[in-house]
């Protein structure tokens, strides 16, 4: 072996050092957590949909990514990373966080973000409102964007630092490949090492130890300022994770109050998903959205427990000699020796006092329709703040759902004066439209109260069912806080049609005692009627929904 072949051995020898890290330092990720690439055209895709993304990262990048911004291309800068890997947190059924070796120097801030978030106590709990739902995951995002703001204003010195460690580490990275070609430049053709370009080797090897000297003191430099930062990242984590998940929390509620399921929420366009929460979060349906899930949760248990021949409702007292309903002041007298003789003359003459009740022996079977006053008296609020509009409306969407159950067509009529009345319908042969629904339950009419228009639009449309589908047995609930006349020729033909299609009216006064008393016209118009004044008690109305 010649000298020139023993020089240029030790030459390869001393820069081999460079050469692997010249060819296994590059390709480290700038994503925290692992991601396919159907994960990838989600995050796209709802990011393109989701104009409130698209300004959160606009802003997050003008503040935090100034120097590398570029409005046209957010697919590399740090903080669209950020909010790429908060998205994935939250959508992946099992998100998997990358080791910090497999991570790009500038991106472990954003490494050390996702960890506090997917590490805070309370991200399990968010986690089962989002998981597979993309619309979920990025309310998610946008819920902890005050959180994400200060965690990274916390790490602004740890990213600076990172931006010098990277760029210390591409130094090196040249520096190393610059080895790698000047030993390719050492010998001539025969294999004699040229003094030159050895002399270059040996500059190249020099240079290379100096800038990795540079990388490892600005990657420590970066770990300092990273561990600095670290407690204050996670405190704004563990808040921003508790927040995002009481979010998500009530938006699951509110959809579930409204009758919209899991399924169809994940079904529905983003879009159109976001149009319903801002209208379910907003007014009077949000104040409503506990008392429809309490009303719902009842009569969901109430038609659990329905049977035929339902006792009904106790109305007061009547003579008889039915020993069920004997009332406990005549029971008592059985424990007198000298009044058992009384006792048992007034049982064989049917002269004990019993409890009296209405009650209906079958269900129906025809439609139900929900008339609810929405005169201006409806606005008044009772015990709790709830409203006796709040309480009507919640009953008649909890009679939607008996009527939905039991394969019968609804029908919601709003009404106040003679002339305002508002009719929705709800075929049970056709899908329940959630902007239908919340239709019926934001129109309020106004005004004064009228009986007969409502009541002759419910008769109306029964009698239409009767003539095309030849069913009868429908079911009319009346709810209302005001009382008013109707005329004897009117009344006439109520009954008649009352009689000719066999259908029953349940009465229901909100917040109005006086309504339901006795001689009342609601209560010539009704076969059951109740009266609430505790409008916070939807187990007041439990019965109703036993035998309709």
């Amino acid at each position: 072996m010649s000298d020139g072949t023993h020089e240029l051995d030790g030459l390869a020898s001393r820069a081999g050092k460079w050469l692997g890290l010249s060819t296994t330092v590059g390709g480290r990720h700038t994503a925290a957590v692992v991601a396919d690439r159907f994960d990838r055209i989600t995050w796209r895709d709802t990011y393109q949909q989701s104009a409130a993304l698209r300004h959160l990262a606009e802003e997050l990048n003008e503040r935090y990514d100034h120097d590398d911004y570029d409005h046209d291309d957010h697919e590399h800068d740090h903080t669209t990373d950020l909010l790429t890997d908060a998205f994935m947190a939250a959508y992946k059924i099992r998100p998997r966080l990358r080791e910090r070796a497999e991570i790009d120097p500038s991106r472990l801030v954003n490494h050390q973000v996702i960890t506090s978030l997917v590490e805070s106590p309370e991200f399990a709990e968010l986690h089962r409102e989002t998981a597979g739902d993309p619309y979920a995951a990025a309310m998610a995002v946008l819920a902890q964007a005050a959180a994400l703001r200060r965690m990274l204003e916390y790490s602004r010195d740890a990213r600076e630092r990172a931006e010098q460690a990277k760029k210390a580490q591409q130094d090196a990275e040249g520096a190393a490949s610059a080895v790698s070609e000047a030993l390719q430049q050492v010998a001539d053709e025969d294999g004699t090492v040229l003094v030159p370009a050895a002399d270059a080797v040996q500059q190249a090897m020099e240079a290379a130890e100096a800038a990795e000297a540079a990388a490892r003191q600005a990657a420590q430099g970066a770990a300092q300022a990273l561990a600095a930062a670290a407690p204050g990242i996670r405190a704004a984590a563990r808040n921003a994770v508790a927040k995002a998940a009481e979010a998500a929390r009530q938006d699951a509620a509110l959809m579930r109050a409204w009758g919209v399921g899991p399924g169809e929420r994940e079904r529905m366009p983003f879009e159109q998903r976001a149009r319903l929460a801002e209208r379910l979060r907003t007014g009077r349906l949000a104040q409503w959205a506990e008392l429809i899930g309490r009303f719902r949760q009842m009569a969901g248990g109430e038609r659990a427990r329905k049977v035929e021949n339902a006792a009904g409702e106790l109305v007061g007292v009547t003579l008889g000699n039915d020993l069920s309903r004997v009332i406990p002041s005549e029971l008592a007298n059985l424990g007198l020796p000298e009044l058992r003789a009384v006792f048992a003359v007034r049982y064989a003459a049917g002269e004990l006092m019993l409890y009296d009740s209405q009650g209906e022996q079958t269900t129906g079977q025809g439609a139900v329709i929900a008339c609810v006053d929405t005169s201006h008296s409806m606005y008044e609020a009772g015990p709790g703040g709830v409203t006796r509009e709040a309480w009507a409306k919640a009953c008649a969407l909890a009679l939607l759902d008996q009527a939905r159950h039991a394969g019968r067509d609804f029908v919601g009529i709003l009404f106040s004066a003679a002339d305002k009345l508002q009719v929705f319908r709800f075929p049970a042969d056709q899908a329940v439209g959630t902007d239908r629904v919340l239709d019926f339950a934001e129109t309020f009419l106004g005004g004064g109260t009228s009986y007969q228009r409502p009541l002759t639009a419910a008769c109306e449309l029964l009698e239409e069912e009767f003539n095309n589908a030849s069913r009868t047995r429908g079911d009319i609930v009346m709810i209302t806080d005001d009382d008013c006349g109707v005329s004897e020729e009117w009344m006439r033909d109520w009954n008649d049609a009352k009689h000719r299609l066999g259908f029953r009216v349940f009465g229901v006064a909100v917040g109005a005692p006086r309504v339901a008393e006795d001689d009342s016209v609601l209560e010539a118009l009704c076969d059951n009627l109740r009266s609430i004044e505790d409008l916070t008690d939807v187990r007041a109305a439990a019965d109703l929904f036993r035998v309709v």
